[in-house]
């Protein structure tokens, strides 16, 4: 039997030129960071940023940069729970039957897709930071919590002293993702062919039943990738919330270069920084997507 033909990909003649000329660009703009005219590159301080030798305990704890990730991180989880149900809801709202739950659902979602994200962001936050997040009273709800679950409350959302102002942000930063996610479900709930709501109306099956029973498993499969997907952009995302002071990474990558005008170390750090965390979660969905589809 002839032997199976290779699968092994060369590179053509034109894929080494353009490799070639991306390396030379690349070359070149590197060159150019490296010769800075009148900077001197510094990058010595830049790691005591992330982990700071503390005196008092004689452990290492976390500094500036490294708290800020955290924030990120906090914000990139509880924001995407959030959003995920907000844009369900919202997102059966686009799918009704009813008139008026369409066109609130479409409002709100062609609202915040076609206004700039730095405009959304500052209209709701000093919205919510002034009219709603006050009344929720968690300064005094905290200030009668024990040592205990002052601590949990720490790990959950940071400083204490800054929780309302967290709270804002992440409901900003919710509230702006939700629009994307109620497209996805959306698009998720219409790609389920007709004939699986013609089957479930002969079988007697009400429309609930059918969504919940028939289509919604259907499409909630459907919709994890672009959800995954979203969660990543998340982050980036969250970077937004800086300009309203919340201090995830961004603001406190921002506060470090003005105080040390270690510019270009600083924020190409924190751009390295943020590659690997989105390479990570990127990586591990892409695995986990696998084994779903490998599994159905």
């Amino acid at each position: 039997m002839p032997a199976p033909p290779s699968r092994r990909k060369h590179l053509s003649r034109l894929d080494w030129i353009l490799l070639i000329c991306v390396s030379a660009g690349a070359a070149w703009f590197a060159w150019r960071v490296i010769n800075l005219e009148n900077y001197r590159w510094n990058w010595a301080p830049v790691p005591q940023y992330f982990l700071r030798w503390d005196s008092t305990t004689g452990h290492w704890v976390p500094n500036i940069l490294l708290y800020g990730l955290f924030n990120t991180i906090r914000l990139t989880v509880f924001g995407m729970i959030l959003a995920t149900l907000i844009g369900f809801a919202i997102g059966l709202m686009r799918t009704s039957r009813g008139r008026f739950l369409q066109l609130v659902a479409r409002s709100y979602v062609e609202l915040m897709r076609n206004t700039p994200p730095l405009v959304i962001i500052f209209v709701l936050y000093f919205f919510l930071s002034s009219q709603i997040v006050p009344q929720f009273g968690l300064e005094q709800r905290i200030a009668a919590l024990s040592p205990q679950s002052v601590a949990v409350l720490s790990f959950l959302f940071g400083d204490p002293r800054l929780v309302e102002n967290f709270v804002s942000g992440l409901l900003c930063l919710a509230l702006f993702e939700a629009a994307y996610v109620a497209e996805i479900i959306r698009a998720g709930i219409e790609s389920i062919g007709k004939g699986q709501w013609e089957a479930s109306a002969s079988l007697g099956l009400g429309r609930i039943r059918t969504l919940t029973k028939i289509i919604l498993p259907q499409a909630l499969a459907r919709t994890i990738p672009p959800l995954c997907n979203q969660s990543v952009s998340l982050v980036k995302d969250s970077s937004i919330v800086s300009l309203i002071s919340i201090q995830e990474l961004t603001f406190m990558a921002t506060d470090i270069g003005v105080s040390t005008r270690r510019i270009y170390e600083i924020w190409l750090t924190v751009a390295l920084v943020y590659f690997l965390v989105c390479f990570a979660m990127s990586s591990v969905f892409t695995h986990l997507e696998r084994r779903f589809a490998a599994r159905r």
